[in-house]
């Protein structure tokens, strides 16, 4: 079996800090954000089969990855200008965004900043789409975590941790889809710094009782911005049922769920991701930024229709599947 070679990490300073990416092929514009605790090496299946017809940006978000790790603003609108800024040294004016978890939020956020750099936005399995996530990163919230963490992550345990946890997925048993991307963002939080900007990050957007941020209230300026979702059926992270909310929340977007799927439908089913993402690249048109409809947007606000809640195809079949809407 040949394997694909990893693209070369290129790194840039942008105001003082040094940020980590990877940029291959030509063509459109792919900006291609991760989750909490990961890396660019999460889109490592699917990064060189985009290449082959998009220029894909795979970028360490700060706090991450070979990216510097200060102690910085790592809120959802931080991030957003980070990335405007990147791509502005790397002469990029306008990406499709794909952002996945908690690079989903901030995906949202970049459209919503800076609508005039965003001709399309991708999520997969995006946080700030409802309340509910894994029980698992509410917990990490509370005093103590840090330690916790470290201890988690230090190479006997985490062995140990491995070993269960790949025999458990291996079996096929309940609730464990998510385990392999799980231990591979905890392998890297033995890094002392790594791992104070995790939970940095995490604890502005994730409380004890859920998720604290969300991108539903502005979502109606992105009526016209093409959009796709793709969610795994077994996410454990954050439940598949937050994809009704999206097709609530962008009513015109198009939404795929990923049947065996978890929290990492990238990983875990590269085929599918490359071939939803590149259909829906060739078969929507670029959003075009219209200041003037924009302001009006704004001053008209969410109407009655907007926020009215209608039941869907789409809410029935995960209904069905055990999953209901939130």
């Amino acid at each position: 079996m040949t394997r694909t070679r990893e693209p070369r990490v290129q790194t840039r300073v942008v105001h003082g800090h040094r940020r980590a990416f990877v940029q291959v092929g030509r063509g459109p514009a792919l900006l291609l954000l991760h989750g909490l605790g990961c890396d660019h090496t999460t889109f490592s299946a699917v990064i060189e089969r985009l290449s082959r017809r998009f220029t894909v940006i795979a970028p360490d978000l700060l706090g991450h990855g070979a990216s510097d790790k200060p102690r910085a603003d790592y809120t959802l609108g931080g991030y957003a200008n980070g990335m405007r800024d990147l791509l502005a040294v790397l002469n990029i004016d306008r990406v499709t965004v794909v952002g996945h978890s908690f690079g989903g939020g901030i995906a949202m956020q970049f459209a919503y900043q800076f609508p005039q750099h965003t001709e399309r936005l991708m999520l997969v399995a995006p946080g700030g789409l409802g309340r509910e996530v894994s029980p698992v990163l509410r917990g990490l919230t509370l005093p103590g975590a840090g330690t916790a963490v470290a201890i988690a992550a230090s190479p006997p345990v985490l062995a140990v941790a491995r070993f269960l946890g790949q025999w458990a997925h291996a079996a096929g048993l309940p609730g464990t889809a998510d385990i392999p991307g799980a231990l591979s963002v905890l392998a890297g939080k033995r890094d002392p710094h790594e791992r104070e900007a995790f939970l940095h990050v995490l604890r502005a957007v994730v409380d004890r009782r859920g998720q604290v941020v969300t991108m539903t209230d502005r979502a109606y300026l992105a009526a016209n911005m093409p959009t796709c979702v793709l969610w795994g059926a077994k996410d454990s992270v954050l439940p598949v049922a937050h994809a009704e909310i999206a097709r609530r929340t962008f009513p015109g977007a198009r939404i795929e769920i990923v049947e065996g799927g978890g929290h990492f439908p990238h990983e875990e089913f590269p085929d599918r991701f490359t071939s939803v993402l590149t259909d829906f690249v060739r078969s929507t048109s670029p959003s075009v930024h219209d200041p003037q409809r924009w302001r009006e947007l704004l001053r008209r606000g969410r109407t009655a229709q907007d926020r009215t809640v209608r039941p869907t195809r789409l809410a029935a079949a995960l209904a069905a599947s055990g999953a209901a809407p939130a």
